[in-house]
């Protein structure tokens, strides 16, 4: 599982990545606050209707 460190480092590549991968995704979905890494992951299982750990390994292998 990703961690928030690891995630925060790289996330301008990330969010890019997924907005191409996934288009209906928007900045708004993407948008990633310090301590709030689970709220993301939540309102990114709502948009693509992904588990959790499907989320997770989608950011990992990106």
């Amino acid at each position: 599982m990703i961690n928030i460190t690891e995630l925060t480092g790289d996330w301008n590549e990330i969010k890019g990545k997924l907005k191409q991968k996934f288009a209906i995704l928007t900045d708004n979905d993407l948008l990633l606050m310090e301590g709030k890494q689970n709220e993301l992951i939540g309102r990114l299982q709502i948009k693509m209707g992904k588990t959790k750990e499907e989320i997770h390994k989608i950011i990992a292998e990106l």
